[in-house]
């Protein structure tokens, strides 16, 4: 089945939904008590290892790499209004 069927959303729409999804399971975490520290470090790990099982050791290295200067430049700063 390809994209092309309509049983797939856009990658902004998926994107979107997935960091919804994500948010919501976080907030449940830290109201069972989960500290925000160790939910946030799960969370890397696990999405670490999803991707060098999809892309390799090397090439999620690579990409790792770029993440100080992007976190700089406020790429991964939530607004007050963001909406998810």
């Amino acid at each position: 089945m390809s994209q092309d069927d309509g049983m797939f959303l856009p990658d902004d729409e998926q994107k979107r939904l997935a960091l919804k999804m994500v948010l919501e399971v976080w907030e449940d975490a830290l109201a069972q008590g989960i500290s925000a520290e160790m939910v946030a470090s799960s969370a890397i790990f696990a999405a670490l290892t999803d991707m060098i099982e999809s892309y390799g050791e090397e090439s999620v290295a690579e990409m790792v790499a770029e993440w100080p200067q992007r976190i700089r430049d406020g790429e991964f700063t939530l607004s007050e209004d963001a909406q998810f």
